[in-house]
């Protein structure tokens, strides 16, 4: 299917993508892990040089990716396995993680759009100590060490009229947090990591990519702090599962190649269209949850 792009947010994806054009990658390091009790798989791209990072179209910095098939399945216990090996992995990527610091947890998307919704789902169930701490210090949670947590809904431009850096940028010199916590709804290549895959960054993020809408991007460099990515992909390429269909029947029947073409122009026009599950209400709810206890893990230290 070269005759198209596909997006994708996904670190790894995109280095699938170049190692499947033959393209030889330097200054791209992988380590790879399987977690058998979880069924969790954790691939960690690590981009090193500004040359791999033109080619796989991602900033340098650290992209862990938790293969998850588990979370795409309702559980009782909103996958706990899951969140704990999100918390472990995300203590990895955050500066200084041994001592007390303020985090700010930034929800991206628009909460009435279902597949957009996963930011500010999670925002809902974050614990929040930030203001209890500041007024009654951290007496109240009966402990000498603890985390200051803060959260943020920026929303979209059509509500606010304002770019969504541009009240984060505000936030920030206002509330000086030593690191940003982004989480956002992701755009994948390959249906099989819809909704069972979760990412993390030490590189920010630029929300909107993934669907060729461009926002300015939350990094490090336009805040001042450390930001830390979080998402996990909700919507496909509509291009991807026409292509994938196209493969699958051209397996079955080769000489169906002579009345189809996988460099189409009809293709490309699909480039627009962006395809979901039919239970994504049910699918973000629970995973919103699933994030959300990942991170309220590793943030909240010194609690017990």
């Amino acid at each position: 299917m070269s005759g198209f792009q596909i997006r994708t947010d996904l670190a790894l994806e995109a280095r699938e993508s170049i190692r499947e054009t033959e393209e030889e990658l330097r200054g791209v390091n992988v380590e790879e892990y399987y977690e058998e009790a979880e069924d969790i798989r954790v691939t960690k791209v690590n981009v090193v040089t500004r040359n791999a990072a033109k080619i796989m179209g991602k900033p340098i910095g650290t992209y862990v990716t938790m293969e998850a098939p588990a979370l795409i399945e309702p559980d009782e216990g909103y996958h706990s396995e899951i969140s704990e090996c999100l918390a472990r992995e995300l203590a990895e990527l955050i500066p200084q993680y041994d001592r007390e610091q303020s985090f700010l947890v930034v929800g991206l998307g628009n909460r009435e759009v279902t597949a957009d919704a996963l930011g500010p789902q999670v925002v809902d169930n974050l614990f929040i100590t930030r203001h209890v701490i500041r007024t009654y210090g951290k007496a109240a949670y009966n402990c000498q060490y603890m985390n200051e947590i803060s959260s943020i809904e920026p929303g979209v431009m059509a509500k606010t009229g304002m770019e969504t850096s541009e009240i984060v940028t505000g936030v920030v010199k206002e509330t000086l947090p030593d690191v940003v916590i982004v989480v956002d709804a992701l755009a994948a290549r390959s249906t099989k990591r819809l909704n069972r895959t979760i990412q993390i960054t030490n590189t920010g993020i630029q929300p909107g990519s993934g669907v060729g809408n461009h926002r300015n991007a939350l990094t490090e460099e336009t805040l001042g702090v450390p930001v830390i990515a979080i998402g996990v992909p909700t919507v496909v390429d509509a291009a991807v599962i026409v292509g994938d269909a196209m493969e699958k029947l051209l397996e079955s029947e080769p000489d169906a190649v002579k009345y189809l073409d996988r460099n189409s122009p009809c293709l490309a026009e699909l480039g627009n269209m962006y395809m979901t599950g039919k239970d994504i209400d049910a699918v973000v709810k629970r995973v919103s949850y699933t994030l959300s206890e990942g991170i309220n893990i590793a943030l909240e230290r010194g609690m017990n």
